[in-house]
């Protein structure tokens, strides 16, 4: 069995402060994908990723993005966007963290090329599972700037700036997707995306959905590219299958007011896996606190696969 997770951090600083280094101690995860690690290697704190072999992508923004795959094994192989990632053993201190060439092997989509440097993605082929693991930190968007009303947002009016870098990933994204996941099976390995997404998918993924028609991560062009990434020959959204006719479970909750007390949540952190590999889950969990902390806004979102 291969236990695996995924899991928005939110700042590996902040969330060490509030237990994740005992967390991933005592979870028992063979395989761990993590987003907004939010730290260049220097300011990574020491033994950050615990007994885990690490594979990092920090991105260039200091204190934004990164994303990181820890497993049991080295990896046999790591592919990023840059062409670099940072590869560490266990129990490694900063200084231990070497620069290794990670180049992809898919074209990458002209409307990636904006967010090469930024630390949104990683991908690993296992070392002891045949079986490639990507994760991904997909930007928030915004409204498009006909729907911006300034009395309604928390934050000034872009003119639909964000809306419209989130659609270009999106649209790129979907091409790479496919060619990145065509290439694990030409190799004979299954293919599993992780990662914080960043869209409700259906209204069984956020609590009101009624009143987030209108709100990024919810809009019907961002759904309808996210249908466009499933189907039974494809990728499954493995966590749904198991779950066909629940609300939730949801993986997101504001830090403000009752909304995780209430469960007034969005999922929005997804395992997407090729059809074979999505068959063989046999359970999952969302980690909503560890022993009664929230280790940040996104809970870890765990899958037990019964092969890889």
């Amino acid at each position: 069995m291969l236990r695996i997770a995924t899991a928005n951090i939110n700042g590996i600083r902040a969330t060490q402060r509030r237990g994740f280094g005992d967390w991933l101690d005592t979870r028992g995860c063979d395989v761990v994908a993590l987003q907004e690690v939010r730290a260049q290697a220097d300011k990574l704190p020491d033994n950050a990723f615990g007994s885990y072999h690490v594979a990092l992508e920090t991105g260039t923004i200091s204190g934004r993005n990164g994303v990181a795959v820890l497993t049991r094994e080295a990896p046999a192989a790591v592919r990023t966007w840059s062409g670099g990632a940072l590869l560490g053993g266990p129990h490694a201190a900063p200084d231990d963290l070497r620069d290794v060439p990670a180049v992809d092997r898919v074209p990458l989509a002209r409307k990636l090329r904006p967010f090469i440097a930024q630390g949104r993605y990683i991908e690993v082929d296992l070392a002891d599972a045949p079986l490639t693991v990507a994760c991904l930190y997909l930007p928030k968007g915004g409204l498009p700037a006909e729907m911006q009303r300034p009395e309604r947002m928390r934050e000034a009016p872009d003119g639909g700036a964000h809306y419209e870098r989130k659609m270009g990933f999106l649209a790129g994204f979907g091409r790479y997707l496919t060619a990145t996941r065509r290439a694990a099976a030409a190799d004979g390995r299954e293919f599993l995306l992780m990662g914080d997404m960043n869209i409700a998918h259906t209204c069984r993924d956020l609590a009101n959905w009624r009143r987030n028609r209108k709100h990024d991560g919810f809009l019907p062009e961002e759904r309808d590219w996210f249908d466009r990434q499933l189907s039974p020959r494809t990728l499954v959204d493995v966590v749904r299958s198991l779950h066909p006719d629940e609300d939730g479970p949801y993986s997101w909750w504001s830090w403000a007011g009752q909304s995780f007390a209430k469960d007034v949540g969005w999922r929005i952190d997804y395992h997407l896996a090729t059809p074979r590999l999505a068959e063989t889950a046999v359970a999952d969990a969302v980690d909503r606190d560890f022993r009664g902390v929230r280790l940040s806004d996104h809970s870890p979102v765990v899958v037990d696969y019964a092969s890889g």
